[in-house]
């Protein structure tokens, strides 16, 4: 690994992207300031924290042609991990939806098993973590390492610093490829008092249009997709979606709390990663409903650019300049 020692960085955005990001370059040697205003809504906190590859690709039409990036994504996760103090859980995930045959049929020809059970179609690959208390250890350790944090945006980078746009949906002037994200509002129940019958060390349960995640003291049930949307009010998406992906838990009375974030996704579902047509501007953001997933490698990536080392097999797909950027002087 190339040493970044004496690189000044700035990091724009505190979700799981900036964080990895910045702890990443930090180990490094690079002397990081993250700032983040701390908005409500970010996305890395308001998610299930699924790790989930497999179904992602089969169940999601958005990503159905990402999924050697997205296992490659997932192989970085032990690592990562280990280093932050996360607990991966790798209990899988249980699909009961219609597509059952041609998920297995898609499972096995990408080499990997799929196990029929009678709850429904189970795939060992798909792990998960727990999305708050993962956020938290993260940030504490980029702050041992020596990262430091203000709370406020970054208007304007400082001259002769590298600057990161890792800020989610949020465009930002300076990085003019950040116009080319939309907004995605997403809304998840986090259910408390009902019993849903599902264990810390238990799969997900996936449905089309829906999962229960274990979590949170309880479960997760989630998640909406409305894009275009920025506010962060819960309204009746949640309720609709509960109704029609799980009409059987209408008699257990589920109640909770309705957590609201928005995400950011690129035209293509996959983030942009790397450098912005401005010198010393580099992008990492827009990474739909795989942020957490996709953490890892995105960091690696972003300190191989830096270095000028390989940032490896995916660098093109990835590209922050893949779409044509508008105004790219203003």
């Amino acid at each position: 690994m190339t040493s970044l020692k004496g690189r000044a960085v700035q990091v724009a955005g505190a979700g799981v992207l900036g964080l990895a990001i910045a702890q990443t370059l930090a180990e490094a040697g690079a002397k990081v300031t993250v700032f983040d205003p701390e908005p409500r809504g970010r996305a890395s906190a308001v998610a299930a924290g699924m790790l989930a590859p497999v179904f992602e690709t089969i169940l999601d039409p958005a990503a159905a042609d990402h999924f050697e990036i997205l296992m490659s994504a997932r192989e970085a996760w032990p690592a990562f991990a280990a280093r932050n103090g996360i607990t991966l859980h790798r209990s899988g995930a249980l699909y009961s939806g219609a597509r059952q045959p041609q998920a297995r049929a898609s499972i096995e020809q990408r080499g990997l098993k799929a196990e029929p059970r009678s709850e429904g179609l189970f795939s060992a690959d798909d792990w998960r973590i727990e999305a708050g208390p993962s956020l938290a250890l993260l940030r504490r350790r980029s702050s041992e390492l020596g990262v430091r944090f203000r709370a406020e945006g970054l208007e304007t980078p400082s001259p002769g610093d590298d600057a990161i746009a890792a800020t989610g949906f949020l465009p930002v002037r300076w990085a003019p490829e950040s116009r080319v994200i939309t907004a995605i509002k997403g809304q998840i129940l986090q259910v408390s008092g009902v019993d849903l019958n599902i264990g810390a060390s238990d799969p997900v349960r996936r449905r089309d249009g829906g999962y229960i995640c274990p979590g949170e003291g309880g479960g997760l049930i989630g998640a909406t997709m409305q894009p275009g949307r920025t506010d962060l009010e819960p309204d009746g998406a949640l309720d609709r979606m509960l109704a029609e992906v799980f009409p059987d838990l209408a008699g257990v009375g589920v109640a909770g709390k309705v957590r609201v974030g928005i995400r950011g996704a690129a035209p293509d579902g996959l983030p942009l990663v790397g450098p912005s047509a401005r010198a010393g501007v580099w992008l990492a953001m827009g990474a739909r409903r795989n942020g957490w997933l996709l953490a890892p490698l995105v960091a690696s990536m972003i300190r191989a650019y830096l270095a000028g080392d390989d940032p490896g097999p995916w660098a093109e797909r990835l590209d922050a300049r893949r779409f044509a950027a508008p105004d790219l002087e203003a």
